[in-house]
């Protein structure tokens, strides 16, 4: 960590991290964004939410004009929808692992093409995770297509999924219900990489895809080295670009295996962590 250097990229997680706990931007954390991009830093979303799930009214009004999106499989120009790059799972092995998954008794979200989709059957499996914040539920319930035969909704248009993610219902020891089988499942599949995103579920994209490898891929795009960006997250899925920056910034709400990783810990999502992160180390008043 170098912290006389210039920053010129940020790249912003969502959950946990540029979002505070009702889901929303502080207005101190809007403010410091506002003042670095005014002094010419470019600031990128980057997160494990598809394309549609950005909240586009907020990155309009802060500038923000770029996203790695479905943990480094999606990167995109905003808000125009524009793919820069794109790393998906082939729909045939999709199925495959989709016809083990859905015996389970889990919550499902697939990504494809910045859209989000979840199996009919699933959905009421939703209504009984309670360790999902509400702004989170509603984040869900308000963003997707349900698909009463993903299946055959994958197979007809052959269609690559960028991310799937799991989530999970809670045993009565505070276990996660079916997690391990998921992991079994996943486990047989060498061409796909899995870890969590937070609240104990599991997401599964193309092997060796990461928000490292979105950051990059954005880097090249823009021109600007990778020593001289910041990356700030709180979960698992978070990990490898808070190491690979040019300065690694982990959330006080983030487990302590992911701060102990990282080159420095901010305040949390809920006490506006990323403006007390900015003001730090680019001097923003």
């Amino acid at each position: 960590m170098n912290t006389n250097q210039s920053y010129r990229l940020i790249a912003l997680d969502l959950d946990g991290t540029l979002l505070n706990s009702e889901g929303t931007v502080s207005n101190e954390n809007k403010t410091a964004i506002q003042k670095a991009a005014q002094q010419g830093v470019s600031f990128a979303i980057a997160t494990g939410r598809p394309y549609c799930g950005l909240p586009l009214t907020v990155t309009k009004e802060l500038d923000i004009r770029y996203a790695i999106t479905t943990n480094g499989a999606g990167i995109y120009t905003i808000p125009d929808k524009n793919c820069l790059a794109e790393h998906c799972m082939p729909a045939n092995l999709v199925i495959d692992i989709l016809k083990k998954l859905l015996k389970l008794e889990i919550h499902m979200d697939l990504f494809i093409h910045g859209n989000a989709y979840t199996p009919a059957q699933c959905r009421k499996t939703l209504d009984k995770i309670t360790v999902l914040p509400k702004s989170l539920k509603k984040y869900i319930y308000s963003t997707r297509e349900v698909l009463p035969d993903p299946l055959s909704f994958l197979l007809e248009g052959q269609l690559p999924v960028q991310k799937l993610t799991l989530n999970f219902m809670t045993n009565p020891d505070g276990t996660y219900k079916d997690r391990e089988r998921a992991i079994q499942v996943l486990s047989q599949y060498p061409e796909i990489s899995y870890l969590t995103g937070g609240y104990g579920n599991l997401e599964f994209t193309l092997a060796g895809i990461t928000k490292t490898k979105g950051l990059s891929l954005l880097c090249q795009h823009l021109n600007i080295p990778m020593e001289e960006t910041i990356a700030c997250g709180d979960s698992e899925n978070d990990l490898d670009i808070i190491k690979a920056a040019g300065l690694g910034i982990a959330m006080a709400n983030a487990p302590e295996a992911i701060r102990c990783q990282a080159d420095a810990v901010t305040l949390s999502n809920d006490a506006h962590g990323v403006a007390v992160m900015l003001k730090r180390y680019l001097g923003i008043g």
